[in-house]
This record gives structure tokens, C-alpha cells and sequence, in this order.
């Protein structure tokens, strides 16, 4: 029907003619060595199905042992820990955030204890604890204005990982965003002889819209204003390469943007930037759009999920933080 014979010509086609083809020069691949499993828990003794977060659950801490194991089997390297405070132990000074026999310290080392090679990284920020949801100690001024202090609180942050550091943490994550924190914590442990305790920094963490699932598992969202003036203009990047040149200088192990699939972009910018391990948060609405719009039949959520992830690997994350990570080494096996 059709007699035409072009001449010869470059046929990218050529590489994507065959799924073996296509496997032998994909550029991005992921794997389960790639994923970070956030888990949330609890003092109950009952799990507790987040509503805002289909699939996700608060974890006794028994279960919470029993999770991370069946994760660390699917070859996930890494848990991050994320507690829900008991109403009457949050303080204005958050006290609870460094007490060694505190939810945190007592999940550490149940975890290490059943899964030695298990990585543990904990959130050092005082949201969780703090009785008015900040990440930072909050202060109002003479027309009652809200202020976050930023070097009491780093103070406290300080005590947070040491206490983290004491009861087993691989990693301690900080997410405040306060200013001069890495080198704090980075000399605090080094004080205490904890040098192989790493440091994830939450370099870029936006004031993101898409936080709301995450505060409503934790019960953290502030109680009065918002965390604009800690956490990063969305229509900022710049501002994103001055952090991690700050950070790294610090005493950062790694790096890491928060959130990841709008924000593709500063993933590149912090890669081309660093020479540290680049990691990047999928977050709880990210998580809740995938989950939705597959519940609704629009989108394959196999397809779209393990697209997402390939998309947040190939702007140059190293790790990825993300509630899809089980269902992501299932489906990649």
C-alpha cells in the first residue's frame, strides 16, 4: 500500500522497538534499594486506619516492629519515624521530644533490637510535641504577633537527636527549617561521642499545601498562624541552592526537598549543587491524589505511582521518601 523508501535517517524508534530493547537503554531505573518507608504509631495498643491517608495506618508499637520487618524483607533499606503525641505531654517548650523513655527512644530500640541491619531515621522537630503545632518554640510579641525562636529552638532540637542518638537512630532528620540547626546537632553529637550518627537534613522543605493528610495523622497542625516564615517560598529555587551550600557546609550527610513531584525542578538544581546524597519526599497529598484518582478509576495506580517515582529518581534524587514504597517493590518484583 504504502511504496516509500525514505532515505536513511537517525530512527530513535529503533531503541524503544522491543521491551528488551527498551530495558537495555532505559536511563532510570528504580529498585527497592531506593525507598524510604515513613511510618506513623502511637502509645495504643490498637493500630488506627488513617482516614486521610487510604492504605496508611498508626501502628501500635508492636505492629510498628512487625511493619518495618515486612518492609525491610521486600529489601527496603530504611523506616522514618513519625509519633503521635498523647495530647497531655504536649508543652509549649516541648519537653517530651528528649525524654529517653519516650514513645520515639522506646520504638528505636525495639526496631533495632528485632531488625539490626534495618536503618532507623528519625524527625527531629518539635511539632509532634509542641502544644500550639509549630516545628519551633513559639513567642508572641507586644501586639501578640507570632514569632518562632530560632535559636532556643535549636537548643531544644539539640536534645531531640541526642536522644534519638542514645537509643539507636542510624539518621537524624531534621525538618524545622531553623537556621544554623545541622551544625548544632552535628557538634552535639560529636560533644557525645555519637560521630557516626548521620545527619538528613530537611534542606528545602516548602510551605506546601500538600502537608494537610501528613498534620491530620499526627494531629500537628498549628494551632494558631502558619510555617511561612521557617519553611520555603513555593516560588523560590535560588533560595533552595543557598540552603544546601549552607548545609552541607554545616555538617549534612545528606540532603533532602520536601515535597518531591512539583518540585522535580529543585531536585535537579540541589543535584547539580551538592555532592551529597540527594533525598526526596513524596508526601501525604501526593500520596492521597495517586490513591484518589485510582479509587476512582481515572488512573492505573500501578502505572502512575511507579511513573511518579521514576520521574522523582530521574530529576536526581538518590532516596525517595514514600508511602507507595511496599506496594512499589511489589510491583517492581
Amino acid at each position: 500500500m504504502f511504496d516509500v523508501h525514505p532515505p536513511s535517517m537517525n530512527r530513535p524508534r529503533r531503541n524503544r522497538r522491543t521491551p528488551a530493547i527498551r530495558s537495555m537503554v532505559r536511563e532510570t531505573t528504580l529498585s527497592s534499594a531506593d525507598f524510604i518507608l515513613p511510618l506513623f504509631f502511637h502509645e495504643n495498643a490498637e493500630d488506627t486506619p488513617i482516614e486521610s491517608m487510604p492504605g496508611v495506618t498508626r501502628w501500635s508499637l508492636e505492629n510498628l516492629v512487625r511493619e518495618a520487618g515486612e518492609a525491610h524483607a521486600l529489601g527496603i533499606p530504611a523506616v522514618v519515624l513519625f509519633p503521635k503525641i498523647e495530647e497531655a505531654l504536649k508543652t509549649p517548650l516541648a519537653e517530651e521530644s528528649s525524654n529517653d523513655a519516650g514513645l520515639v527512644p522506646r520504638a528505636i530500640r525495639a526496631l533495632k533490637s528485632a531488625h539490626p541491619t534495618l536503618c532507623v531515621i528519625t524527625d527531629v522537630a518539635l511539632d509532634p510535641y509542641n502544644s500550639d503545632g509549630h516545628d519551633g518554640i513559639v513567642q508572641r510579641d507586644s501586639r501578640g504577633e507570632l514569632r518562632i525562636l530560632n535559636d532556643e529552638t535549636v537548643e531544644v532540637l539539640c536534645q531531640q537527636a541526642l536522644c534519638h542518638a542514645r537509643a539507636g537512630a542510624d539518621i537524624v532528620a531534621p525538618s524545622d527549617m531553623m537556621d544554623g540547626r545541622v551544625a548544632a546537632i552535628r557538634e552535639a553529637l560529636d560533644d557525645e561521642y555519637f560521630t557516626d550518627v548521620s545527619i538528613l537534613s530537611y534542606t528545602a522543605k516548602y510551605a506546601s499545601a500538600f502537608y494537610g493528610p501528613f498534620r491530620g495523622a499526627l494531629d500537628s497542625a498549628p494551632k494558631d498562624g502558619d510555617k511561612k516564615t521557617y519553611q520555603m517560598d513555593s516560588a523560590n529555587s535560588r533560595e533552595a541552592v543557598r540552603e544546601s551550600l549552607l548545609d552541607e557546609a554545616e555538617g549534612a550527610d545528606m540532603l533532602m526537598v520536601k515535597p518531591a513531584g512539583l518540585y522535580l525542578d529543585i531536585i535537579a538544581k540541589v543535584r547539580e549543587t551538592t555532592t551529597l546524597p540527594v533525598a526526596a519526599y513524596q508526601v501525604s497529598g501526593e500520596y492521597l491524589m495517586l490513591k484518589s484518582a485510582a479509587a476512582g478509576g481515572w488512573l492505573d495506580e500501578k502505572a502512575i505511582v511507579l511513573e511518579s517515582l521514576t520521574a522523582i529518581k530521574r530529576a536526581g534524587a538518590d532516596m525517595i521518601l514514600t508511602y507507595f514504597a511496599k506496594q512499589a517493590c511489589a510491583w517492581l518484583k
